[in-house]
This record gives structure tokens, sequence and C-alpha cells, in this order.
């Protein structure tokens, strides 16, 4: 028998180095923090025996502090192809144990390849982010790196999803990369994003705080807003990402992926016919009423803590895809304030990148008003409602529940913003405003010089609300194609789906717009 070729050999020796990363000490302390490692990680989001790794081999070319060490295969980041549910997906899995998974110029190299080659093949990109940042050792090509990696985030956005996993750090400039993404999901105690860290901070201003106050999971998902999904651990983290992957298509020419359908398309629900109060000052839940409507167990809310008078999230109607945007009538009466306004806005524009059918459900009395709004910019913020519905080519059916009043009618998809079809229950109340503050401003003088302005007040209130806050008067002008039982809006809605499948909209050209930003 032939001696074996020691050109293999030193191969497979190569590859199980490349594999055992920083080292098993390294290893095991990443497992020490019920972190997985980046091979581990790849291993549960991919499916079995799919994927193929390229640049196993990269190293670090540059040292500009004279540092020295080992130069370690692969530099910090796992990258290749797999398939997700036998869909192709192209990913990047940075790597603690070598060097922190810190981005130098040959890391930067690997990430921009696999971008590139998920943009040419027209399949998602997925970022598994664990990374203390910049690699100082590398100077101004770190910065370098991380540009080269921005740039394409934001050309190829709208073109192919883009999801990025917080599984760790990720800190300064770099935390740009996943904001310029269509999906942030994060780990908590695990995954940190913030331009200057707790260190920096001491420093600077003496304020003590730590990494999650600063930009942990729950910072994110509650108060900046910057994550849609949180999860307890990698495992979680990794499955909501193969979950929100059977929502979204491969690319924005591709259609999204349908699912057998496992609920009735013709199920109605007659508890919907008494979810809303006869009180118009009582509140409901717009969750159990998206949850009646959409295919059973389908519907994932995105920034669930985040501006929760508004309520955003991705379903199926009868195995197709949808996008449900609505407000929350137990929230703020669902009043629309500027950080509803930007969750509302860019969920829009990215159901509209890949193609998935709006879903919007109208409860909202109109916009937050007060001084600290009107300067922080509502306008600018509520204009971008506008702006995103106005310019989405995708089917578009809105159903009134309750409230759309003022602005907030007119934002919320309504029929001369570009929507295809305006249902409304026998509950709406579409007007300018609310009967009080209709009548005391029509009614000032009337009212005054009346023997009981109370009662005169209440009389004209109820006048108002007889004629205008109920939804014939719109539907008898065009403003809403039709009245519908609420028990009904599911195969009503789904029917509707089914004839707008096929939509086809001529755009004007342009280079791109200039949303209000």
């Amino acid at each position: 028998m032939a001696q074996e070729d020691p050109r293999i050999i030193e191969l497979r020796a190569m590859r199980e180095r490349a594999r055992q990363a920083g080292g098993a000490e390294r290893l095991a302390k990443q497992h020490a923090k019920h972190k997985l490692t980046a091979r581990e990680r790849l291993d549960l989001l991919l499916d079995p025996d799919s994927f193929n790794e390229l640049a196993p081999f990269i190293t670090q070319q540059s040292d500009d502090l004279n540092l020295g060490g080992e130069r370690y295969l692969g530099d910090g980041v796992i990258i290749g192809s797999g398939q997700i549910d036998g869909r192709t997906v192209y990913v990047y899995a940075q790597d603690f144990t070598i060097h922190g998974g810190t981005l130098g110029a040959m890391q930067s190299r690997k990430i921009c390849q696999v971008m590139d080659l998920a943009l040419r093949n027209g399949a998602p990109i997925i970022g598994l982010i664990d990374s203390g940042g910049a690699r100082i050792q590398e100077g101004v090509r770190s910065l370098d790196g991380y540009t080269e990696i921005f740039r394409r985030n934001a050309q190829y956005s709208g073109i192919i999803p883009q999801i990025s996993i917080m599984l760790g750090p990720c800190a300064g400039g770099a935390s740009y990369s996943p904001a310029l993404t269509d999906l942030i999901i994060m780990v908590r105690q695990h995954s940190y994003m913030f331009i200057t860290g707790p260190d920096v901070i001491r420093a600077v201003t003496g304020e003590q705080i730590d990494a999650e106050s600063l930009g942990g999971t729950d910072i994110h998902m509650a108060t900046s807003g910057l994550a849609h999904l949180a999860a307890a651990a990698d495992q979680e983290a990794l499955a909501l990402c193969r979950r929100m992957l059977g929502y979204l298509p491969s690319n924005n020419i591709e259609n999204p992926p349908s699912a057998p359908p496992a609920d009735d398309p013709q199920r109605m629900d007659d508890e919907l016919n008494v979810i809303v109060p006869l009180d118009p000052a009582v509140p409901y839940s717009m969750h159990a009423v998206v949850s009646k409507v959409v295919d059973r167990d389908s519907f994932v809310e995105l920034q669930p803590a985040w501006a929760c008078n508004a309520l955003v999230g991705l379903a199926h109607m009868d195995g197709h895809s949808v996008g449900i945007v609505a407000q929350e009538p137990s929230v703020m009466a669902g009043v629309i304030d500027i950080d509803a306004a930007d969750k509302i806005a860019r969920f829009v524009r990215m159901c509209d990148c890949f193609n998935l059918p709006l879903l919007t459900f109208v409860d909202s009395p109109g916009f937050l008003p007060g001084v600290e709004q009107e300067h922080g910019g509502i306008i600018r913020h509520g204009a971008k409602i506008i702006y995103a519905y106005a310019e989405a080519t995708v089917p578009k059916i809105s159903v009134v529940t309750r409230k759309a009043y003022g602005g907030a009618y007119v934002v919320m998809n309504s029929k001369y913003l570009g929507s295809d079809i305006n249902y409304a229950w026998p509950s709406a109340e579409i007007a300018v405003m609310g009967a009080e503050g209709a009548v005391n401003i029509l009614f000032k003088k009337p009212i005054a010089a009346a023997d009981d302005p109370k009662a005169e007040r209440a009389r004209l209130a109820e006048n108002y609300r007889q004629h205008f806050s109920n939804p014939y008067y719109a539907a008898g002008v065009g403003a809403i194609d039709d009245i519908i039982e609420p028990r009904e809006t599911r195969p009503r809605l789904i029917m509707a789906l089914a004839a707008l499948r096929d939509k086809s909209v001529a755009t004007l050209p342009r280079k791109h717009g200039n949303i209000p930003v």
C-alpha cells in the first residue's frame, strides 16, 4: 500500500488547527460564560452538514505595535454558505477566542467576501457577532475594514435580507453595522452594543455605569428601539433567526416563502364582534385582534417592548407571509408619538423591500400633543410614516377598528395615500377629531351663550358623533371600501390578498427619494 502523501496529512492538521480556533483553554472559557463557540453556533443555525466554509487559512497580516504573538488561522471569523430549511444563506461568525473577535483588515476582507457572494447569488446574509470591536494594533486599517462592511450594509440594503445575531459585545463604531441591517436579535446578559463604553464614560464624565445598563439587551429592546427580538441564550437566538427567515424571501425580486396552510381560511371568530367596547374611552387589546385574524400561532411581534403604543410584526395569512402594522389602544390609547412613528415607518419600508403585503389595523386618536413632542420633531417623524406608505408598492390593506382621527387617519394607510383596499368595522370613528374637541371649536359661541353650556356641549357632541363618528359617512364619500363584521375580517382579508397577489406598480424614474430622517 502506497504511503499517504504528507501534504494531505499536513492539510488535515491545518484544518484541525483552524477548528481549534484560539485553543482549548479559550474555548473552555467561552463555555464557562455559557456561550457557544462560533462553530457550535453555525452548527445550530444551519441545516445539518450544509455548511461550506471559505477562507479558513487567512491569517492576520499586520501588527503596527509589534506585539507579536501567534497568528491564528481564520483571523477571528468563520465565513461560508449553508442551508436553512433547504434555502441557501451566507454567514459569518466572529470568534471571540481569537483576539477577542476584534476586527482587522483580513477579518474585514473575509466578511466583505461573503457579503459580496450573498449579493451576487441573491441570498440572505447573517452575521453572528461576538467582538471586542476594532483591532487596536492594526490602527486605521481596522477602521477602514469596518468602513468597507458599512458600505456594503448600506448598498445591499433592500436587495438581500441582512440579519444580525448579537451573541457577545459589539463596541464602538462596530455597532453601526448591525444598526444598518434589517433585523437585530440580541441575547440577554451576553450581548451589548454601545458607541462609547463604560470605561470611556467614566473617564470623560465620571459617571459609573456597567455594560448591561449602558447597552444591554433590555436597553436596546425597550429604550433605544435598536433591537427587534431578544433571546435568553445562544440557542434561542439562533432558532429565532431560522424562524424569521421563514417569513422573508431570499432577495428583493422573489416572493416571500409560503407555508402549507395550517388554519382554515374561512375561519371566523365571534369574539371579534364584541372585542371593541361600546364606550370609546375603554381600551381593548389589538394584540388579541391580530391573533384572532392571522393564521394561528404565526404572529411574531418585533420590537415588542419599545413604543408599545404601536404594534408591528410578521405573520401568515393562509400560509402566506404578511406584515402587520397596528396601534395598541391599551397603551396611551394608541396615540402616535415620535418613537411609534419611527417604528412604523422603518417596518413598512422593510416589508416593501421584500415584497411582504401590509395589513394595517387602525385605532388611534391622533398624534401625541405637547411641547416636548413638537420640539422633538413629531412633524418630521410623522412624515416618515406618510413617506413609507406612499412609497410602498406591495399590496396594502387597512382595517379601521375604532378611532381614526385627523393625522392618524391620514398616515395609517388611508385610501388616498395609496392603500388598495380599506375596510372598517361598525365601531369605526373616522373624523378630523373627537366629538368633544370638534364642538368646542365649531360651536364655541353657541355653547357659551346657552343657558346650560354643559348640556348644550353634550347635545352638540352627540349630534357630531351621529354624523361623523361612524363609518357610513366615510364609506359614502369613498374613503372606505366596505364595512364588515369584525368576525369576517380573516376571510375577507385572505380573499383581498389573493386578489392583490399579482399587483404591479410602475414607479416614477428617480435615483432615490429624500425621506425625512
